[in-house]
């Protein structure tokens, strides 16, 4: 309890006046490798959800990196910035579930109305973090239903692992074999363990030819004029506003109140939606407040005084600007992975995101149902009016639950009228 007071108080204070000595005095070893673990972490499953969308949406190397770029260098002026100013381990990156939205949706519209769409949900999410709408919002929507929509755009992954068998049957369950192994000795690694296991029996197996071609020296951003259509608006940027707020900001903050901090939820998301909106048209779908790796900053093994933790946070804010600035070396070298590797690496870093939103989808028996029909409507791939399966499924479970739920008339007032 005094911790976590001393933790909250830390939290609320701005940085001390000589900034960069209270910068040398807390810097520590421990807190430097918690963010170099982050950023691993961050790189190495998550990032083949990034490029199996980029392919998805028809991109070409140029604005793969460009999308890279975007998404690094936010999080990494966030993570920098934030955790300095708030004297917090705040750790930002891109949404992995939606991105993993994106593989499913990206291609059905032109990458000009995709980049529409990511403006207009910085935009939104921006709103609702500044004006303190978001928790409004999380509750007008039933935890049951967000869940089952994210659940059902992650299913593909799942079952993704298993009908990659049949191609390269060795590979897939060498790196599966891997990824348990590590998540029952080292849960922390086994997404990491999992991509260099499966590197090794790709380059034994099936063979693996990696060439950094022209793409060894930093990353050119590419620019893209943003345009709006309202099947792109409802479908990508309604329910990537929904994913980034219900699924990744919401439990992002949640790990750090875990820890004993207390985020100020207007200036974390409210930045991050702004700092969305500029990086938008160079493909970034969106910054937010992270929530995996932010665990590994904000516990005790970046330091043992959870007032230095926020060393951490910038540690890994400078690295993904380190990595960003090189994203082209990123996509040629995952470009050479085959794509049996592809498949099994990002549904086993989507693994524990499947199984909790599927946990929280079900876990209330009253919403039950309408969390069923989300999540089969999301799954099932369907497409209608230009509109993709994620927004329909939303819009169905709410149906379904209103139908269900709505409050009948009492008998009294049924005979006054």
């Amino acid at each position: 309890m005094v911790e976590q007071q001393l933790v909250e108080q830390t939290a609320a204070d701005s940085p001390d006046q000589d900034g960069r000595r209270s910068l040398r005095r807390d810097a520590s070893l421990p807190a430097l490798l918690a963010g170099l673990v982050c950023i691993v972490v961050s790189f190495s499953g998550p990032l083949v959800v990034v490029l199996a969308a980029a392919a998805a949406g028809r991109l070409d190397p140029a604005h793969t990196a460009s999308w890279i770029w975007s998404v690094s260098v936010g999080s990494g002026l966030s993570c920098l910035l934030l955790s300095w100013w708030t004297r917090t381990p705040v750790i930002t990156a891109w949404s992995t579930p939606g991105a993993a939205l994106l593989v499913t949706s990206l291609g059905a519209y032109p990458y000009r109305e995709a980049v529409g769409a990511f403006l207009v949900s910085g935009v939104v999410v921006a709103l609702f973090g500044t004006t303190g709408l978001f928790g409004r919002l999380i509750r007008e929507i039933p935890a049951g239903i967000v869940n089952a929509m994210l659940a059902g755009i992650l299913f593909s992954f799942g079952t993704g692992i298993f009908t990659a068998l049949h191609g390269a049957p060795a590979l897939v369950l060498g790196t599966f074999a891997a990824f348990l192994l590590a998540k029952r000795l080292a849960p922390r690694y086994a997404v990491p363990v999992a991509l260099v296991a499966g590197g090794v029996l790709a380059a034994v197996t099936v063979g693996l030819p990696l060439d950094l071609g022209d793409a060894g020296g930093p990353t050119r951003p590419v620019l893209t004029a943003p345009a709006f259509s309202w099947p792109s608006l409802v479908g990508l940027a309604l329910p990537l506003t929904i994913v980034a707020l219900a699924s990744q900001n919401a439990p992002g903050l949640g790990v750090l109140r875990a820890f004993g901090y207390r985020p100020d939820d207007r200036l974390l998301i409210g930045s991050t939606g702004g700092l969305s909106v500029l990086l938008a048209p160079f493909g970034s779908p969106g910054i937010n407040i992270a929530a995996i790796t932010a665990a590994i900053c904000a516990g005790p093994e970046s330091h043992p005084d959870p007032r230095r933790r926020y060393v951490a946070g910038m540690s890994a804010g400078a690295l993904y600007l380190v990595v960003g600035t090189f994203g082209g070396v990123l996509v040629s070298l995952f470009a050479g992975l085959p794509k049996e590797l592809v498949a099994v690496v990002a549904g086993v870093a989507l693994l524990a995101s499947l199984q909790g939103s599927l946990a929280a989808a079900v876990a209330d028996e009253q919403g039950r149902d309408a969390a069923v029909v989300t999540f089969l409507a999301t799954a099932s791939g369907m497409a209608l009016f230009g509109i993709g399966s994620a927004f329909w499924g939303l819009l169905l479970g709410v149906a379904t639950h209103l139908l269900l739920h709505a409050r009948r008339p009492s008998p009294g007032r049924k005979a006054a009228a």
